[in-house]
């Protein structure tokens, strides 16, 4: 308790009644007057208060001149509450905020100073803690440029004046102990920026919570208490995510993946059942999240998110995104999340102009906007941003037990000069074009990340050739577990969507990506990206009659889940959906029980089933040694094939694809090995809805030398297929 001389001095009094107060707790609350302790308190609804101890009342008397400001002695030293009457002689009582003493320790205060303090969401956002015996909601929120931050809310009238915020010294940070508010209460911040103008409301750059939008108030949220049981998963997760696993992925949108009746969406109550139980059966090892940060926009689909410390509400609250989680990992499903570190948008309640200048932000526009989407950038240079953003992607992994985070537009981080022409853009210290900031936070979350969540991955969506990005920070790399192969995705698409007649002419793009499939740790993605903006469906790509199309589809995918890299598929390509993707709807899941698409949603299972059980096929995706190609010079037949390896003692996989669409019923070819070769999966089968052409279970290779192999045979390749043969132990 403080020691003042005399009663409240009258100009520090008017200031809080204006506004215009920063340090209300050198005001407010109890002080020592002349020995004996003096309580002064704000309440602009009140016209009469009282300190109440126990059931004694001690009036307060009315400053003058200041309505709403009370002040007079109360004796002992007992806590007190506060009593409050208006004109209209209603009462309330309610605890004074500012009798209690600063939440936040030395520690956090140093860590918050430095800008190094790893577990920044421990320190700001809004907890729901008991204080000095009393329950409540801390709040701190990071603001250095500020001259007075509020909480306010629906519990104070949305009234600045009534909770202002105690400001930590020089770190920047305010704090403030509201006590009676819990889990469910509405708050923003109300700032007064250096200007002296007051700000829009801001929502929590840490909350845990939001109201649905478009209301995008913070919402108190306690995230403590969550009882996990998935610890045999958390125990073995490491090799579930190394190099050397099969990683077949399935990419999610939760908001459209299924709609409920009025086109509801799922909740994630819902999905833990349904859409685990899917994805278990369809036999993907992860699925992959599209964001879950909270974000104002539907049609971003989370990509331009404001709440980055709180799961959308849009599908339920925490604890309830922690029952998808904690259900997949019981069913064996690693949950990768995307993560958008690249930008946030301008919405007034944003992180845009926090306190009244550029916080998080480069002011100069050539370095802190986004021209392609509005949004502004990242200060990846200064510390407490930095912080933001590698404590964010901690907080992902450890509070919410994800397996991996999949960060978005790596490419535009890295370079300066990222879709801009010249004197658009800035050039770093050394006059270049790379963005030194960017990439030691890209380095640094990576270094955080697998450093004290053991068995993580991080994947690089980057579309660039930059060097090393899945290799080792201490190697001079970004520190990625994994790449996305883009490369390899536009060019292998682009020949399948070539009429067979014309793709001998373009055989290198098939072939191609082994040049350089082992310089990074390799995801084949078809992600969502693919099928939005015009580009249509995956099944509407493949050229020719309904029949082609299907068998184009199906050998395409028997290329990647043969070819090295661990694979992804974004909703609904599993079943050839025929429709560009639309987040506002349902996938269109009747058509996934028809014929053609049935069979190539049981092509995609059979595939992961084989993946997963053949490490020829996986063990070495990333491994120069486990792949050999045996035929890539055939552009008149379209025809490719290669030898998958999984180590010593592992049975050898061969693969064969023909795009064209002449069935070659004598094609003869190298082997490693002399024996028989089962014919482990043939995407021209029936049960696919091919023509059932094959090889009548396998072939037997003999000891006579072809393509540089010591055995050969001869097999029959059905017009547009793939075929995965292995060799019997």
């Amino acid at each position: 308790m403080d020691d003042l001389q005399a009663s409240p001095p009258h100009d520090a009094l008017a200031r809080i009644a204006d506004g215009t107060n920063d340090d209300p707790f050198a005001v407010l609350g109890p002080h020592e007057v002349n020995g004996t302790r003096h309580v002064t308190a704000f309440d602009p609804n009140a016209a009469a208060m009282w300190a109440v101890i126990g059931e004694q009342a001690h009036p307060l008397a009315p400053v003058e001149g200041v309505p709403g400001a009370f002040t007079g002695p109360v004796p002992g030293d007992d806590p007190y509450g506060l009593r409050g009457e208006g004109k209209d002689g209603a009462r309330w009582d309610m605890e004074d905020p500012y009798r209690f003493g600063p939440v936040m320790g030395e520690l956090d205060e140093y860590l918050l100073g430095e800008g190094t303090h790893h577990r920044l969401w421990q320190a700001l956002g809004a907890h729901v803690i008991h204080h000095e015996g009393v329950f409540g909601t801390h709040f701190a929120v990071w603001a250095p440029n500020a001259r007075r931050v509020s909480v306010v809310g629906p519990s104070n009238a949305w009234d600045g004046r009534r909770n202002v915020m105690r400001r930590r010294g020089a770190t920047g940070v305010w704090e403030i102990f509201l006590p009676g508010l819990g889990e469910g209460s509405v708050y923003k911040y109300e700032i007064v920026g250096a200007n002296g103008e007051v700000q829009p409301l801001k929502a929590d750059p840490v909350g845990f919570g939001s109201q649905h939008p478009p209301k995008n108030s913070s919402i108190v949220r306690d995230i403590t208490g969550y009882g996990w049981s998935d610890t045999d998963w958390m125990d073995e997760r490491k090799t579930r995510n190394s190099r050397e696993a099969p990683i077949a992925v399935y990419e999610v949108h939760l908001g459209s993946w299924v709609r409920k009746a009025e086109n509801r969406r799922i909740s994630y109550v819902e999905a833990a059942e349904e859409l685990i139980a899917y994805v278990h059966d369809m036999g993907f090892t992860h699925i992959e999240l599209m964001p879950i940060s909270e974000y104002p926009f539907d049609g971003s689909w989370g990509y331009q998110p404001v709440g980055l410390f709180a799961p959308t509400v849009r599908h339920g609250p925490p604890h309830e995104f922690r029952d998808l989680v904690n259900a997949a990992h019981k069913a064996g499903i690693g949950v990768i999340l995307d993560w958008v570190p690249g930008h946030f948008p301008t919405d007034p309640h944003g992180l845009g102009l926090f306190d009244g200048t550029a916080l998080y932000e480069h002011a100069d526009p050539r370095e802190g906007f986004h021209q392609d989407w509005n949004t502004l950038i990242y200060n990846y240079g200064r510390r407490e941003v930095l912080n933001f953003l590698t404590s964010n992607a901690l907080y992902w992994l450890e509070e919410y037990h994800a397996d991996g985070l999949r960060v978005d537009a790596v490419a535009s981080m890295l370079y300066r000069d990222y879709s801009r022409r010249d004197g658009e853009w800035v050039p770093n210290k050394d006059g270049g074009r790379e963005n030194y900031e960017a990439i030691a936070m890209m380095r640094e979350m990576n270094t955080l990340t697998y450093g004290e969540c053991p068995g993580i991955m991080t994947v690089a969506e980057e579309s660039t050739s930059y060097p090393k990005v899945s290799r080792p920070v201490h190697e001079d790399g970004l520190g990625f577990g994994f790449k996305w192969n883009m490369g390899w995705m536009n060019d292998t698409l682009e020949y399948m969507k070539k009429d067979p007649v014309h793709r001998k002419h373009h055989h290198h793009q098939m072939t191609f990506g082994i040049s350089y499939a082992y310089s990074e740790n390799f995801i084949l993605p078809i992600s969502h990206d693919e099928v939005v903006h015009g580009k249509g469906s995956m099944l509407g790509k493949m050229p020719g009659s309904e029949w082609d199309r299907f068998a184009n589809l199906r050998a395409y995918y028997g290329f990647m889940w043969g070819h090295p890299g661990k694979k992804l598929l974004f909703m609904g390509q599993e079943f050839a959906q025929a429709h560009e993707w639309n987040h506002d709807v349902s996938l269109d899941w009747n058509m996934a029980e028809k014929p053609a698409h049935a069979g190539i949603k049981r092509l995609v299972r059979d595939l992961n089933t084989l993946y997963r059980g053949t490490p020829a096929l996986h063990r070495k995706d990333c491994d120069p040694e486990g792949f050999q190609w045996i035929e890539a010079d055939d552009p008149d037949r379209s025809v490719f094939s290669w030898i998958r390896r999984g180590g010593p003692g592992k049975p050898e996989a061969v693969v064969f694809s023909n795009f064209s669409t002449s069935e070659h019923s004598s094609y003869t070819s190298g082997f490693p090995t002399a024996g028989r070769w089962r014919e482990a999966l043939n995407t021209d089968a029936s049960i696919y809805g091919g023509g059932d052409r094959g090889n009548m279970g396998g072939v037997d290779a003999v000891e006579k030398p072809s393509h540089g192999q010591a055995a050969s045979a001869t097999v029959v390749l059905p017009p547009l297929s793939t075929l995965v043969f292995v060799k019997e132990e």
